[in-house]
């Protein structure tokens, strides 16, 4: 307990370079916990989102489903397959959509027919979903609604077509962080928005089996389906996949997961550089300190402890200052409509346990040096020391 006090008792010796120590340090761990916490939000959302159905069906060499692109008629076809219980398509772009003041936003657009997995998990707040045979109408995701601030009854013009403006029929949530800033339409009415008149991005299948756990059902179906050839179009190839696989295959995961790593680097280089310069100025300025505590019988591995347990308490405090510098960040971030919608503000426990035994490693790594050369000092020479 005197050990752990005296080390507290260093660090508010010098109270203003402790906090800028600190400040800096966590602003570096803050990025890149916010990095870290939208790339395992994004992941999970993904993971999440393609649950309740046995394979994913795209267009092979696309990076995703929003620029997959092929014939409607290999669905019909797919739905005839031996083994395949259920199927549905969809359409999944970007589209324009005007606000009444004139501003043009782009957002997520998706094109359903009522009987699509997705509205299993889809709660309705207002209003209704739309039947099978109804034309331009449109159901708001929950933050979409409050970004455009719209509610049932009001009219959008979605793709540019001013002629045939949709009316909000419904607002829902989804426990999907993309869905809640998406818009769904009837299926036809996205072909249209999208320009692909008979053609989809992508579809789900369910497979009949006979047993949960026989996966030979499931990869049969998803040969037969990659087998598929379109007689109009024969260079198109399908690519059928798992839900696990489909998410890990995703180029945009891949790509966010690597800049979080990136950051994670860079923040890990910076915060050991910033680590380094203090620990080792602390133990310049207090050469004869240490030497006194040499002199009276602390052994070389005490001096070690004792730096390397004051880079590990101002690194935990950075850990905490980051912590809440990326949380107020998401939290600011996700009120600019642009975004909103599609990153959640929260981090998750995992993500702050990962930022903190990294802050605590640029803890260990930064004073190692300083701590080694403390422990190295002869009493008589420190002494000497001006």
């Amino acid at each position: 307990m005197y050990f752990v006090s005296f080390i507290l008792k260093n660090l508010t010796r010098r109270p203003v370079r402790t906090v800028l120590t600190v400040l800096g340090l966590a602003v570096t761990v803050g990025s890149m916990i916010a990095f870290l916490a939208i790339s395992h939000n994004v992941n999970a959302s993904a993971e999440q989102a393609v649950q309740g159905f046995d394979l994913q069906v795209m267009q092979s060499g696309k990076s995703s489903g929003l620029n997959s692109d092929f014939s409607e008629a290999l669905v019909e076809r797919a739905r005839k397959l031996p083994g395949v219980a259920q199927v549905a398509e969809g359409i999944a772009d970007m589209a324009d959509m005007r606000r009444s003041s004139g501003a043009v936003d782009s957002v997520l657009i998706l094109g359903w027919k009522v009987d699509n997995f997705g509205f299993e998990n889809m709660k309705i707040l207002d209003g209704r979903k739309f039947g099978p045979d109804e034309r331009h109408v449109v159901l708001l995701g929950s933050m979409l609604a409050q970004n455009l601030n719209r509610k049932v009854g009001d009219q959008l013009v979605l793709g540019g077509d001013t002629d045939h403006p949709y009316e909000v029929i419904g607002i829902y949530d989804s426990p999907l962080i993309f869905e809640r800033g998406a818009a769904v339409v009837p299926f036809k009415d996205a072909q249209e928005i999208t320009g692909r008149k008979g053609r989809v991005t992508g579809f789900s299948i369910r497979v009949q089996k006979t047993s949960a756990d026989n996966p030979d059902e499931v990869e049969t179906v998803r040969k037969e389906v990659e087998a598929l050839r379109d007689p109009e179009d024969p260079t198109v190839r399908l690519t059928a996949q798992s839900p696990d696989t489909f998410v890990k295959s995703l180029q945009q995961l891949k790509l966010l997961r690597a800049v979080a790593w990136l950051v994670s680097v860079i923040a890990l280089a910076i915060g050991i550089i910033s680590m380094l310069n203090t620990m080792a100025m602390s133990v310049l300025e207090r050469t004869q300190e240490i030497g006194i505590l040499r002199a009276v019988g602390w052994p070389p591995m005490r001096v070690i402890l004792m730096v390397l347990g004051e880079a590990v308490l101002l690194s935990l405090a950075a850990a905490a200052g980051g912590t809440a510098i990326a949380a107020v960040g998401l939290q600011g971030l996700t009120l600019a409509p642009k975004v909103n919608g599609f990153i959640e503000p929260h981090i998750h426990w995992s993500v702050v346990l990962l930022g903190m035994g990294i802050t605590v490693m640029i803890g260990l790594l930064g004073g190692a040096y300083p701590a080694y050369r403390a422990s190295r000092l002869l009493p008589t020479e420190a002494i000497r020391h001006d």
